[in-house]
């Protein structure tokens, strides 16, 4: 671009707004954005940022429910008795404690980073170097999951009561993958080839995903030489996940609960039994001699009607029963239910097209959840370039910070779900340690995979990383903080007896301190890639 030298005589912040005018030309759906102010256009596209936000929070809603489907599948084994070579038929679960919560929950809770960062990946492909939107948000949002959501968790739990993990060797095998994944992205972009990705470190990375699943699940079956001799205590020895279905009318209809929280579906059900809920009847997938009633997919259409479980879905996406405006004691908390009805119900009426859950175990539902959650993602990632193009702020900071927490919130939804109602705190801390193992294997993997591949193929050339520098400092910052986070978790167990919950004076005092980790990492990271430090 050529300036002018008449500029000259301009002030640096003049010249500044000139080169923004200049160079944003880009715009979100029409050409005649680019003639609004840059103020008013930054606001705006802030706006439809955040509505992107609300969106991924009611789809993760329906990619959870759908999940609990998927989780609570059953097969039939048959087991002869060796004496009496009598026949029984018993129905065992198909996915494992530990590999559900690295695999469908981590992965579940973490598919709009690695998404967006996907997304990112192939709209920059046949490019030699790689852009630091994804990246940047999968980093950053490993340092939201670890401290806010850890500070969040941490006074969730009842004045006085104590949660602890009951499974510590599956903890620490989790935790050193994790530490390890951090070290792992430094040593590859500084040590072995400085700011180049080659194709084999980024399959190795994606490679390593596969190594933490088969560790965690030696650890949680203690195969002998691999695990560590550490005992479990308290984990609930029969898996029984819990439905949300109440019976009416000798129809058999699926609710789920939309009060607070409870409207992103409890998919820690897998691992505790809510025998103190009416609302949950709970379908056993261990022995059919049980109290419970078997019941499979055939009872449940004999009962009712694919067809007519998906119309109700569009028919509770607009009705406004669950606002429970009748419990408004001001006109003010009636009309904010009423404007945050209206804000929701296009999301919901749109997410209302995902098929039933109780199709094909929940597998459908699954894959169309996923579809929305890129195409989302595709937005978040194109109004997120227009925000960097207007203000002139590094993309890696947006990254770090309103793409990091925004996408990172059904991982706060889901661990304070599990902080709220299980006995221990395996799975809220688990689902924060192993989202941040999947953020590197599989949200920088698999989008440097693709990159280094088509380069490979077509020009012979490896990746090289924008501001390498930057994203290696912001790891080194984080790998610091986090030893601080886990250091404060471990103390709490020696002193309190538990990692969450406890004195309610300490427990915001660890809450505070883990925000102020946070902002730590945010505020370094932010000058260094923006090239003030």
């Amino acid at each position: 671009m050529v300036i002018d030298t008449n500029t000259t005589s301009l002030t640096g912040h003049d010249i500044n707004n000139i080169m923004l005018e200049k160079t944003c030309e880009s715009y979100f759906i029409f050409h005649g954005e680019t003639c609004i102010g840059a103020g008013f256009r930054t606001l705006l596209y802030l706006l439809l940022l955040a509505y992107c936000f609300i969106g991924l929070s009611a789809i993760t809603a329906r990619f959870f429910r759908s999940m609990e489907h998927v989780v609570q599948h059953a097969r039939a084994v048959t087991v002869v008795d060796p004496v009496s070579n009598v026949k029984t038929v018993k129905h065992e679960k198909v996915w494992n404690f530990t590999v559900a919560d690295i695999s469908l929950l981590a992965f579940g809770t973490s598919f709009p980073q690695i998404s967006l960062a996907t997304i990112d990946a192939v709209r920059n492909i046949g490019q030699l170097y790689a852009g630091g939107l994804g990246p940047g948000t999968l980093v950053g949002s490993a340092a939201f999951d670890l401290f806010p959501i850890h500070a969040v968790c941490v006074v969730v739990p009842k004045a006085g009561e104590l949660k602890k993990i009951s499974d510590l060797g599956v903890w620490i095998v989790e935790l050193f993958w994790s530490f390890w994944a951090y070290i792992w992205l430094y040593i590859i972009l500084e040590v072995w080839s400085p700011n180049v990705i080659t194709f084999w470190e980024a399959l190795f990375t994606v490679l390593q995903y596969a190594l933490l699943l088969l560790h965690a699940y030696a650890q949680d079956k203690r195969w002998p030489y691999i695990s560590i001799p550490l005992e479990r205590s308290e984990r609930p020895e029969e898996w029984v996940p819990a439905e949300a279905s109440t019976k009416r009318n000798n129809n058999l209809s699926f609710q789920y609960e939309k009060d607070g929280d409870k409207e992103i579906a409890d998919i820690f059900s897998i691992h505790e039994e809510h025998e103190s809920d009416s609302t949950y009847q709970h379908l056993p997938l261990s022995d059919p001699g049980s109290s419970y009633k078997h019941i499979d997919e055939t009872d449940i259409y004999e009962e009712f009607s694919v067809i007519s479980v998906w119309k109700q879905q569009f028919v509770d996406a607009i009705k406004m029963e669950n606002m429970k405006l009748k419990e408004s004691k001001s006109s003010g908390l009636w009309v904010g239910r009423v404007l945050w009805h209206m804000l929701v119900a296009p999301w919901r009426l749109l997410f209302a097209f995902v098929p039933p859950c109780e199709i094909a175990h929940g597998w459908i539902a699954f894959i169309c959840s996923l579809m929305f959650i890129s195409g989302i993602a595709y937005i978040v990632t194109r109004l997120s370039d227009l925000i960097s193009c207007v203000t002139g702020i590094n993309a890696y900071v947006i990254a770090f910070t309103a793409l990091a927490s925004g996408t990172s919130w059904p991982d706060l939804v889901a661990s304070k779900i599990a902080a709220e109602r299980q006995t221990t705190a395996d799975s809220a801390i688990a689902n924060i340690t192993c989202s941040n193992s999947v953020n590197i294997y599989v949200g920088i993997g698999v989008p440097w995979l693709i990159d280094t591949a088509y380069n490979l193929i077509a020009y012979g050339e490896p990746l090289y990383i924008e501001n390498a520098s930057g994203l290696s400092f912001s790891l080194l910052v984080f790998f610091s903080t986090s030893v601080g986070c886990i250091s404060v978790l471990v103390l709490r167990r020696v002193v309190f007896g538990g990692e969450l919950g406890g004195p309610r004076v300490w427990a915001w005092i660890t809450c505070a301190y883990f925000m102020l980790l946070w902002l730590i990492f945010v505020v370094l990271s932010s000058l260094k890639v923006s090239g003030i430090i």
